[in-house]
């Protein structure tokens, strides 16, 4: 029998190589996915934002809002109210008020968990009698596209954003009202608490200005900090306690607009108008199976079981639910999401 000729040797001995180095890349892969798990993580330790006050989270007083509260302050409160109630209105495609045959649009901008969450809440909305029928709802957010990925306000994920708007039948000027929930993808390089928070804070004041741009009708931006995390794997994509500080760099971004600080202004009357009354949406971080003064828990069950980051079937139930609950009860929502009366 003749003998293989010494390169087809070497080339078939480079393959088991590689082969051999494939398998291990993949038990490598798996054992790195399970080390990032981990359900014993029932505690952080950490209480929640809005439970927090008047306690402090490293000399950062608690409360969704200025003062430890959790609901807007009265005079902005009362802002909000007259935009829902007074200026979000049906449109045409060009923007002109249509009270018959005219729509108003709401979108959500965000990374991967933001369009799982939204992709689950709109049939959900779509199907409650109470929804006005005049509203459509757009899911804008993109799988991979972190906070940084919406700062510049011709990004590419904006032009999506639009895609998707023609794709439903309506167009950028009927755009009024936006839900973002946003991170940085690996906090951990930004520095230690407060500076990786501020970063984001920076992008979502970015992001507030960018709504305003292109969508020249917006009235209202309602913010959301990240869901809990299972994992405190610093090196992993979004881990506590990274999850539970993005609270803050919302909260910081409110109060600037609320203070006249930080070129996020709202009110005509106050200057140009740069971007959309903000304030925020549900505050969706509870630490795990301890439940929040409202009764909200994030169990393990509730991220997904590959990186314990993204939510699961159940998390985006629950957060779609969150959704849901708040855009039907909230006094600058209600105006403007549910039915009108006859």
């Amino acid at each position: 029998m003749r003998r293989a000729p010494k390169t087809v040797l070497a080339v078939n001995s480079i393959r088991s190589a590689l082969l051999r180095i494939a398998f291990i890349g993949v038990l490598s892969l798996v054992w790195h996915t399970q080390a990032l798990a981990d359900c014993s993580l029932t505690s952080t330790g950490f209480t929640p934002v809005n439970d927090l006050w008047p306690g402090s989270y490293q000399n950062y007083a608690g409360g969704l809002y200025p003062k430890g509260a959790n609901n807007a302050p009265p005079e902005h409160l009362a802002a909000g109210i007259d935009r829902a109630t007074n200026q979000i209105r049906p449109l045409n495609a060009f923007g002109d008020y249509d009270p018959v045959n005219g729509q108003i649009v709401m979108i959500s901008v965000g990374m991967s968990n933001t369009t799982q969450e939204f992709s689950r809440f709109v049939p959900m909305a779509s199907a409650d009698p109470t929804k006005n029928p005049q509203l459509v709802i757009v899911d804008g957010a993109q799988s991979g596209k972190d906070a940084s990925a919406w700062a510049d306000p011709t990004a590419v994920t904006w032009a999506t954003v639009n895609f998707r708007l023609s794709s439903a039948g309506v167009t950028p000027a009927q755009v009024q009202v936006a839900w973002v929930k946003q991170a940085e993808v690996g906090p951990n390089s930004l520095g230690a608490f407060p500076l990786h928070a501020q970063v984001l804070q920076t992008d979502l004041e970015a992001i507030a200005r960018n709504l305003k741009t292109n969508y020249p009708n917006i009235k209202i931006a309602y913010y959301s900090s990240r869901t809990r995390a299972y994992t405190d794997v610093a090196s992993s994509h979004n881990p506590e306690p990274f999850a539970y500080e993005s609270a803050f760099s919302v909260r910081w971004m409110i109060e600037n607009q609320i203070n006249g600080t930080g070129n996020l202004n709202f009110d005509s009357n106050r200057g140009a108008v740069v971007a959309p009354w903000l304030a925020w949406g549900p505050y969706l971080w509870a630490d795990g199976t301890n439940p929040r003064s409202d009764g909200f828990v994030w169990f393990c069950s509730d991220p997904s079981q590959n990186d314990f980051t993204h939510p699961s079937a159940s998390g985006d139930q629950k957060v779609a639910q969150e959704l849901l609950a708040f855009f039907k009860t909230h006094p600058t929502a209600t105006p403007w999401f549910l039915r009108p009366p006859v």
